[in-house]
């Protein structure tokens, strides 16, 4: 649980768990049984973990039976990520076509960038603009070129949902129509997304989703793989053995994070629309005290599609490195970007796709809201911030004499 009297304002990086998950792991640990035993035990946990893959497909409008559990979004990401990734339908008769090209949007999570299982030469990054928005004109240009380059080829695309840092929401259905007109496949990382924006897997388009289970208030270290349809299969899973999740993943199922993860989808889903307008609202007022600080302080990509929780921005003259610290004993807990960097600030990819400035993107904070988030939370972090900005002048001056 968060500690009293700090505001924590780093949900993006991970949300508490709720107290209604925490009570359904509890009861999913005193079930005895493996969820592919055949005895009243086994059929018990199967059942349990059946209800939850419901409750998680519910949450992004797919079918249960399209749902595969991983152990969070890295590895979901890395296994899709694959030239083995093909369309088939189930049928015997299908011409397997393997991809060869990976296109993946510029400001994509780093268990994209690195974590695919493509060779080197054949991945692109697909540009983004000052708003962090994909370059869809580029998107359909490429793909036009490489499939007349080579005939019966097939791309595979990645672009997240929305993005860790920015919050930018990515024209995901437009992207979805490209690729398919030109004969790919699309994946969306969704982590950020889900539970904080309505998603309806069919209309969206995109042939898999991925999600974690710690962004949405359930546990660490379970995620899943989201197909539109049943028509996917992967000729190299990495996780080979027994059968379970329908072959996709070997090993027995995490049966305390399923369940979690369903009940956090649960009660995200029920809560979405009140939710998001709540959070809108208290990031709303933080950027509009950042402001009144600071009318220098830069908003990014404000002018584009953001989730409702999440703000990124800087002030010219503080340094990321030295003001998260500061912010931190005042008690005021945020991020400067993605988590999955080993505790290290370092320049930001996003920013840097987005061309943004270099001498403002190294005093890039972002705060991102959640459950716990209240306006005691935004009066902390503003009075925190507020000593930093009037410290500026000060130090300036010194500097200069």
């Amino acid at each position: 649980m968060v500690t009293a009297g700090r505001a924590y304002l780093d949900h993006n990086a991970t949300t508490p768990v709720r107290p209604e998950v925490m009570e359904a792991v509890a009861r999913a640990l005193t079930l005895p049984g493996n969820p592919s035993s055949v005895h009243g035990e086994g059929r018990a946990a199967r059942a349990a973990m059946e209800r939850a893959r419901e409750q998680v497909a519910r949450l992004v409008g797919a079918k249960a039976s399209n749902v595969v559990f991983s152990s969070g979004g890295t590895e979901a990401n890395t296994a899709v990520l694959s030239p083995g990734l093909m369309d088939c339908d189930g049928r015997r008769d299908c011409v397997r076509i393997p991809a060869t090209l990976l296109l993946h949007s510029a400001t994509e999570h780093a268990c994209v960038r690195e974590g695919h299982r493509f060779p080197a030469g054949a991945v692109e990054a697909i540009p983004v603009n000052g708003d962090g928005l994909v370059d869809l004109a580029w998107l359909d240009e490429r793909l036009t070129r490489f499939v007349a380059g080579n005939p019966g080829a097939r791309a595979l695309v990645s672009i997240h949902l929305a993005n860790n840092e920015t919050g930018v929401i990515q024209p995901i259905a437009e992207a979805a129509e490209i690729v398919h007109r030109r004969g790919g496949l699309l994946h969306s990382d969704a982590v950020q997304a889900a539970g904080k924006i309505a998603i309806d897997t069919m209309a969206l388009g995109a042939d898999v989703l991925t999600l974690s289970a710690h962004k949405i208030g359930g546990p660490k270290g379970i995620g899943a793989i989201v197909f539109r349809t049943g028509a996917l299969e992967l000729a190299d899973k990495p996780m080979r053995g027994g059968g379970q999740e329908r072959g996709w993943r070997a090993g027995t199922e995490n049966l305390p994070g399923i369940i979690g993860f369903g009940a956090a989808a649960e009660i995200a889903g029920k809560i979405l629309d009140e939710e998001a307008a709540r959070l809108s609202g208290l990031r709303d007022r933080l950027e509009a005290g950042l402001a009144a600080l600071s009318p220098a302080t830069a908003i990014f990509a404000k002018a584009a599609p953001r989730l409702p929780n999440t703000s990124a921005f800087a002030t010219p003259g503080l340094k990321a490195e030295t003001v998260l610290i500061k912010l931190d004993l005042a008690g005021a807990a945020l991020s400067s970007g993605s988590a999955c960097s080993s505790g290290k600030v370092k320049r930001s990819h996003v920013l840097d796709a987005m061309k943004i400035d270099p001498a403002m993107s190294a005093g890039a904070l972002r705060a991102s809201l959640g459950w716990t988030t209240c306006e005691a939370d935004i009066d902390l972090f503003l009075a925190a911030y507020e000593k930093l900005v009037a410290a500026q002048p000060d130090r300036s001056a010194r500097a200069a004499a």
